[in-house]
């Protein structure tokens, strides 16, 4: 197999992520949105997200985008600057073949370098192993289940937060 490319997402690719993310509304609990955003949408939180100053990215495998990763707020307010939420999203042909991984990995090697210093997954649905496991192999703790707070597809649905600190996370203070 090919190893995936992983590079910066452009609005080009937004098409792709776009069909990517309502695959997952419709279909996972991964997101707990329950209509599928349009491309306008999906471009307005793109834009946002890279207006931001936060890291995107797009992993293309046998030519397409099979995948997409991006960083973001944790919370609003200042507080949390140093502190990011992941995002991860595949294309089900391609699960199971190390893309997400792949695009973690970047995605957390990114984030040390613009000086964040904590990262939090918050999964969607304590029954998805799959983006459990890829964190777990990514370094990140469990840190907790917020039980029964999702209804999707007409059950109860939890998340699962976990936690990774980056660079040097909580031992120094940033500038």
């Amino acid at each position: 197999m090919t190893p995936p490319e992983i590079r910066p997402a452009t609005e080009a690719d937004l098409p792709a992520i776009t069909k990517i993310y309502e695959h997952a509304v419709l279909h996972g609990t991964a997101t707990f949105e329950l209509t599928p955003p349009d491309l306008a949408e999906m471009t307005r939180r793109f834009k946002s997200l890279i207006d931001g100053g936060f890291p995107y990215f797009v992993g293309v495998l046998d030519g397409r985008v099979g995948g997409y990763a991006y960083a973001g707020p944790y919370r609003p307010r200042p507080a949390y600057r140093f502190t990011v939420e992941n995002s991860i999203y595949l294309d089900p042909a391609i699960h199971r073949r190390g893309v997400g991984l792949v695009l973690l990995r970047r995605l957390i090697d990114e984030c040390e370098k613009r000086g964040y210093r904590q990262m939090i997954a918050v999964i969607g649905d304590s029954a998805n192993a799959g983006s459990v496991g890829v964190h777990a192999r990514c370094g990140f703790q469990m840190i907790g289940t917020h039980p029964n707070v999702g209804l999707k597809f007409g059950r109860w649905l939890d998340t699962v937060m976990m936690q990774l600190p980056l660079g040097e996370g909580a031992k120094t203070v940033p500038a």
